[in-house]
């Protein structure tokens, strides 16, 4: 065999391996969410962070989800400005199980203002 041939076949057997590859899921997961798109989460409360709220920022509520990993979500201080209704933030405890339906603002960020059904409560 030819050394042309022979590295003709490497790069052909090296493309097809990664190509192939890159095509398979990782179990457990599913595919990334869109920013922009409106979503809904299970997970768990990893850490509630209020601290932002004395300043006029968002709080943030930490969530590890079996499907998507780490969310976060936030919760603005002036709910006044929402079209959902505020989280009942005294309600949530780390450990708890929640459902969060929002909108995906960033990687692995989720807002709960946008819309009337948007929220954030245990499941």
């Amino acid at each position: 065999m030819s050394l042309h041939l022979r590295r003709t076949l490497i790069v052909a057997i090296t493309t097809a391996i990664l190509t192939t590859s890159a095509c398979v899921a990782t179990p457990g997961k599913v595919a990334p969410l869109a920013i922009g798109a409106q979503v809904a989460v299970d997970g768990t409360i990893l850490a509630i962070d209020t601290d932002p709220w004395a300043y006029d920022g968002n709080a943030v509520v930490s969530l590890q989800t079996a499907a998507n990993g780490p969310m976060h979500v936030q919760l603005p201080a002036r709910w006044n400005l929402c079209k959902s209704g505020p989280v009942n933030v005294a309600a949530l405890k780390v450990g708890q199980d929640v459902r969060v339906v929002g909108t995906l603002i960033a990687a692995g960020e989720i807002s709960v203002c946008e819309r009337a059904e948007h929220r954030l409560a245990p499941r």
